[in-house]
């Protein structure tokens, strides 16, 4: 006997007054997405962070913004109140460099998923955002930088990154289950690989896209003709624009076809390292020797997101070009590398 599906009760429509809490607003992705729902005409915004002010990459204007670590059950509690919808964009991580060397505080972020869910329902949220990561997928389909795309299926059988994917991948189990048991619709995007301006660029948790724009900035700047490459640059990977991703987290969340389903939320445009570089270096306008460092850490080898899924639910998949959101960025990083020789305070 087939299953029912499941009745989805309709929501009123968001209203501009209704309250959006949006978790991790002092990093990259959860700053713009503040930006975003300001820029369409919410006037409720609860910004939350740990990090003191001053760190937060954006601080936009008229928004609630709080300083609470989320790893507290009783700040989620504080964070959570009168929200309509919640979203969860808090953990403690960066790039390849952070996440292979701090395990432990990967890990711990589940912490933060545990307590603000809860907090969500018992506060009445409508909706609530998971941010997962392509990290949750089995490291064994990922062993040849010529990797197939990746479809959601692929999380299973379950082989995650060490830490951090592992982290992803149980949080994803708690979406689930908070919808299939307490009725509160919970929404999962699987994230590849977001950069773009206003993000981490120097400090060991920046991504590949900005660490490569901040050395050949730093090469230029210094009359150096290398580039350090870590590991052989074959490695392959897609890149997610920052405005394509808050666009998608929008479409997910609001999609009651995408309830407690994980769902790919990257570009598939698949590129190597190396090429990733040079990308750089044409926008730079410079030919730069690439040194490899092949002790550094690497990830998987290769990495692709599968966009079946997401056009066949949404009609819509992210589809800012490459190098048009690199160039984008490298700009950014360069006016905060000048504003910092200057002695101005950056957020970096």
């Amino acid at each position: 006997m087939q299953a029912k599906k499941r009745l989805v009760e309709k929501d009123p429509p968001l209203k501009p007054d209704d309250l959006i809490v949006i978790a991790g607003a002092g990093g990259f992705i959860a700053g713009n997405l503040v930006r975003y729902f300001q820029n369409r005409g919410f006037t409720r915004i609860r910004a939350v962070d740990k990090k003191p002010l001053y760190e937060w990459y954006l601080q936009v204007p008229g928004v609630e913004s709080l300083c609470l670590d989320l790893s507290i059950e009783a700040n989620c509690r504080r964070a959570c109140e009168g929200a309509v919808e919640v979203y969860n964009l808090a953990a403690d991580m960066g790039g390849m460099g952070f996440i292979e060397r701090f395990r432990v505080e990967c890990l711990r972020s589940i912490l933060i998923n545990t307590h603000l869910i809860e907090a969500a329902y018992r506060a009445g949220a409508r909706r609530y955002f998971f941010s997962s990561s392509a990290c949750v997928y089995n490291t064994l389909l990922q062993k040849d930088p010529r990797v197939r795309a990746l479809k959601e299926s692929d999380a299973y059988p379950a082989m995650a990154e060490r830490g951090y994917g592992w982290e992803k991948l149980l949080s994803e189990m708690f979406c689930q289950e908070y919808w299939h048991e307490r009725g509160l619709k919970t929404f999962i995007a699987r994230f590849h690989n977001v950069y773009g301006p206003h993000g981490t660029w120097d400090g060991g948790r920046e991504k590949a896209p900005a660490a490569l724009c901040r050395k050949v900035i730093e090469a230029v700047d210094q009359g150096r003709d290398t580039l350090d490459i870590w590991g052989s640059g074959e490695q392959t990977r897609s890149f997610c624009y920052i405005d394509d991703c808050v666009k998608g987290i929008d479409l997910i969340m609001h999609c009651d076809d995408l309830i407690a389903t994980p769902i790919n939320l990257g570009s598939s445009e698949l590129v190597s390292i190396n090429t990733l570089a040079e990308k750089i270096e044409r926008i730079a306008g410079v030919k730069l020797k690439h040194r490899h460092d092949l002790s550094a850490p690497l990830g998987v080898a290769g990495r692709n997101s599968d966009n079946t899924f997401i056009k066949q639910v949404l009609g819509w998949e992210p589809s800012t070009p490459l190098d048009q959101g690199l160039a984008a960025t490298y700009a950014w990083i360069k006016e905060q590398y000048e504003r910092r020789k200057q002695g101005r305070r950056v957020v970096d």
